[in-house]
């Protein structure tokens, strides 16, 4: 026999796989809203499912709880073509994806499938979907500071590498902006961003506007728009964070931008009361908590020093309500919290970061003492003038009472030029010191 023919079919025979001797069908059996009820195979949680429909083609579904003998799963398509009966195949094994360099660049849907048009090559490392974080006694300490372009959050604000920070906000005061702004302008090398629920409309204009062609080069964007089933909108949460735990563990510096950790909650809210668990704060099931919780452990540092991975989640805030039950849960399990009010937006004043509400954790551990001293001394003249903001119209304030009144009222102009930023103007860190001694009257 041929040498060559025989090494052929050597490999062909190294890489055959026996068929199995049969196969297990489940049958769907009720469609209640998003829910799919399968009877007659048995299904584990989280697992994926092929259902039969009246073309050609077939529906993903998972599997998301089960009672006795029904399972019930959600579909991650639109659903379309099922009927009475149609078999449901599970798929065994693991779920993988193909993670790479070859992602940078690209917008992708929760399946890891293009939404740009362009073909994703058949390239990149093979890894499971689903990690768990690390040992937080392993993990490596927030240390350094991370520069995201910002003055206000630079110098007030200090992000460390590895630090998890919320934006919240209520709609329209400018939290898309700001998160274009931070990753065209961050010294990161890669830049993870999740478009979790917006408006379909919302993620062109963020990628053409917001990101632009430079930040979107570094950058790979998931996005799952509100018209997707809130399945598809938490896989591409978790997918956001798996992408970004990827590069951490291969020694880069990554930043997470999430928009939003409300509408996650959301999903989880919907799936949640869909099989039947019973509402407890506000609407919220339990259950929605306790995956917040897990989502967000998910970020921060890993073992290895040499990477980190620093996260901002965008917290709707309905109704400008800073005790919705989300931006409680959220402001107490996240690194700190930056919050964006509509009066600041109003008055023309953006980034509308209201500094006096706002927090960073770890900042004392990134920067020196001096650069903390500065900063807070700024928050004391900025809380002074917000106490007399609205007598000084009327002549309501006389001079000369307060000493640190009368200093907070003179360096307000300078302080409020600090904290305002163009969309594309850059302030490196290492401006930061000087720009606060410049606001507050201070020798360089």
């Amino acid at each position: 026999m041929d040498k060559r023919l025989q090494q052929a079919l050597s490999s062909a025979l190294d890489d055959f796989e026996p068929a199995p001797g049969f196969r297990r069908y489940g049958r769907l059996v009720r469609v209640t809203g998003l829910t799919l009820e399968v009877v007659g195979c048995q299904l584990v949680m989280g697992q994926r499912c092929r259902v039969d429909t009246a073309g050609e083609g077939y529906l993903l579904a998972e599997v998301v709880g089960f009672n006795r003998d029904v399972s019930y799963l959600m579909p991650l398509q639109a659903m379309s073509g099922l009927y009475s009966g149609a078999r449901v195949l599970p798929i065994s094994g693991e779920e993988t994806i193909r993670v790479g360099d070859h992602l940078l660049g690209r917008v992708l849907d929760g399946l890891l499938q293009p939404l740009d048009g362009l073909p994703l090559p058949d390239a990149g490392e093979r890894v499971s979907l689903f990690s768990s974080p690390p040992n937080p006694l392993q993990r490596t300490p927030v240390r350094e500071p991370l520069d995201v372009g910002v003055r206000a959050i630079n110098g007030l604000l200090t992000v460390g590498k590895g630090q998890r920070l919320g934006l919240f906000a209520g709609s329209g005061v400018g939290k898309s902006m700001l998160l274009g702004m931070m990753t065209r302008n961050t010294t990161a090398q890669i830049v993870i961003v999740g478009l979790i629920g917006e408006r379909g409309r919302e993620v062109r204009e963020f990628i053409e506007h917001s990101l632009g062609r430079e930040g979107l080069a570094r950058a790979v964007v998931i996005a799952a728009p509100a018209d997707q089933s809130p399945l598809m909108r938490l896989r591409a949460a978790q997918l956001c964070h798996r992408l970004a735990e990827y590069f951490r563990e291969q020694g880069q510096d990554v930043l997470l931008l999430m928009d939003s950790l409300t509408r996650y909650a959301q999903a989880q809210r919907e799936i949640a009361l869909a099989i039947g668990e019973p509402p407890a704060t506000r609407g919220y099931p339990p259950s929605v908590f306790s995956m917040l919780t897990q989502l967000v452990e998910r970020a921060g540092n890993g073992v290895d020093p040499n990477g980190s991975l620093s996260a901002f989640y965008t917290v709707l805030a309905e109704g400008d309500d800073q005790q919705d039950p989300v931006v409680d849960a959220a402001r107490a399990i996240l690194d700190g919290h930056i919050v964006l009010t509509r009066r600041l937006a109003e008055e023309g004043h953006y980034p509308a970061i209201d500094i006096g509400a706002s927090v960073s954790r770890v900042m004392p551990q990134v920067v020196p003492a001096e650069w903390q001293s500065l900063a807070v001394t700024l928050r004391q003249l900025w809380g002074r003038y917000q106490q007399v903001r609205e007598l000084l119209p009327l002549g309501g304030y006389q001079a000369g009472a307060d000493a640190q009144m009368d200093e907070a009222v003179q360096r307000y102009p300078a302080i409020a030029a600090l904290l305002q930023q163009g969309i594309h103007e850059v302030t490196p860190l290492a401006e930061a010191p000087a720009g606060l001694r410049q606001a507050l009257g201070r020798p360089a």
